[in-house]
């Protein structure tokens, strides 16, 4: 097993400071269905995907900038060589109801950056994941990505009221489990041959959030999505790692 798919340091230290396991009795611990809600932010939007109104441009978002096929690497879909097939599988994924696939604008220009999905849902027990979350090359490592995975959290976790929020990525996907420790999730560890994607075995790490943990961490996204958090030209002063770390 090489290096990216051991457990590091990070991960180590996010897992360890977690409660101990217990049993305790869950008076209620049914949701409601999450269908696919309108999420807005500072800059980002979270909303329903529209085939007919997305296509193009989430088939250029797709294929902008340099060596764009490898943003789909770690998905199960894509690469597209074409805008017809982008709006075959938008019209697949907004007849899906698990998962529930979401688009991410920005709230200015009403343009899309990329995809994500509430998915895995598990109402009855108050569990839910985040995942099939890809962006542009324009989004990547930008306020808006964050800010549209922070609507995405707070709606399950807030809104809904779920227990406990997933996050799930190849196991060889270092920026993506960077991401998740970045964004407040706490480490749990390796599934082997947990799927097979596009022909290859797949190792999953998986990260988790729970009801408990999420009021502080709720707190640090609010705390660097916060605009006296960037300078005039959008740098930041405090890092949402830098918060998020400061909790384990």
């Amino acid at each position: 097993m090489n290096g990216t798919t051991r457990m590091n340091e990070n991960e180590r230290a996010s897992a360890a400071g977690r409660r101990g396991i217990d049993g305790r009795p869950v008076a209620d611990a049914g949701r409601g269905p999450i269908t696919g809600p309108v999420l807005h932010g500072h800059c980002a939007s979270v909303e329903p995907i529209d085939p007919a109104r997305d296509a193009d441009a989430i088939f250029r978002v797709g294929r902008e900038g340099t060596d764009p096929d490898r943003i789909w690497d770690y998905m199960a879909f894509g690469p597209f060589a074409e805008v017809t097939a982008v709006e075959d599988w938008l019209a697949r994924c907004a007849a899906s109801r698990d998962p529930v696939f979401m688009v991410y604008r920005d709230r200015a220009s009403g343009e899309p950056g990329g995809m994500g999905s509430f998915m895995e849902l598990r109402p009855a027990v108050g569990v839910g994941e985040i995942g099939n979350i890809w962006f542009g090359r324009g989004w990547q490592r930008s306020r808006h990505a964050t800010e549209a995975l922070c609507l995405m959290m707070e709606h399950v976790l807030g809104t809904c009221r779920y227990r406990r929020l997933e996050w799930k990525c190849n196991a060889l996907n270092a920026p993506s489990r960077t991401a998740a420790l970045r964004l407040g999730f706490r480490y749990e560890g390796i599934f082997l041959n947990h799927m097979v994607v596009k022909g290859c075995s797949r190792d999953t790490a998986w990260f988790s959030l729970t009801e408990e943990e999420w009021p502080e961490v709720r707190a640090c996204h609010e705390r660097w999505l916060d605009p006296s958090n960037f300078e005039a030209d959008g740098t930041q002063r405090i890092s949402l790692a830098a918060l998020t770390r400061a909790l384990w």
